[in-house]
């Protein structure tokens, strides 16, 4: 199975291709300790991981999990 949205993708690529996956932005901003989308709307998905210290791999599934409902 080929992943739908890898970690070199601009978050807003990610929610302009799946918009269900604004939630799972969402759902880190607590973690994050700010809005995501707001902040960090250019970043890499990848780049938002390490800057946050959020979980790459489980960022990736709970978006592929979103993605793949639309």
């Amino acid at each position: 199975m080929t992943n739908r949205i890898t970690p070199d993708m601009t978050l807003l690529d990610v929610v302009h291709q799946y918009r269900s996956t604004e939630a799972v932005f969402r759902a880190r901003d607590e973690q994050a300790g700010e809005c995501l989308l707001c902040k960090a709307l250019f970043e890499t998905v990848a780049d938002v991981a390490a800057r946050y210290g959020l979980d790459l791999e489980a960022l990736l599934a709970d978006l592929e999990a979103a993605a793949e409902s639309e």
